[in-house]
């Protein structure tokens, strides 16, 4: 398990990083009653600058930086996801899908509904931002909630 500098793990989120190894990069953050699992052959690797929103599954797969992964949304061995990707809430992205660069997924199964181009990049790092500010508020207030 590695969880890279700046990044936040928020309360009642498992990460079980029991049968494969776990990795995510600096200042990204897993939401609330999250899960983050690997399964043998399928490593979870989470970028840097991601926000997985609250109540996801995350299982066995690639995230690459700059995405957006939005609230109930589950996400299945093998998958990979480009760079500056937005993936709506409640999506659900079966095994081994590949998600292209800049793209915004949505539905069950999950389908790539419309592209961006890098100035979403602004806008995705401004969410990973402010829970990069909000974890180091809480650290600096040494409280236990």
């Amino acid at each position: 398990m590695k969880i890279g500098e700046n990044s936040s793990v928020w309360f009642n989120t498992v990460l079980r990083g029991d049968m494969e190894n776990i990795s995510i990069g600096d200042e990204s953050n897993i939401q609330d009653l999250s899960m983050g699992h690997a399964d043998p052959g399928f490593p979870l690797v989470v970028g840097k600058r991601v926000t997985i929103g609250h109540h996801c599954v995350v299982h066995g797969c690639r995230i690459e930086d700059d995405c957006l992964i939005g609230m109930g949304a589950i996400i299945m061995n093998g998958v990979r996801i480009g760079r500056g990707s937005i993936i709506g809430a409640g999506a659900v992205l079966l095994e081994g899908v590949e998600v292209p660069e800049f793209s915004m997924v949505v539905g069950s199964p999950a389908k790539v509904r419309k592209t961006y181009d890098e100035s979403i990049l602004e806008n995705i790092r401004e969410s990973a931002q402010i829970y990069v500010k909000r974890s180091i508020s809480y650290r600096e207030q040494n409280t236990v909630v």
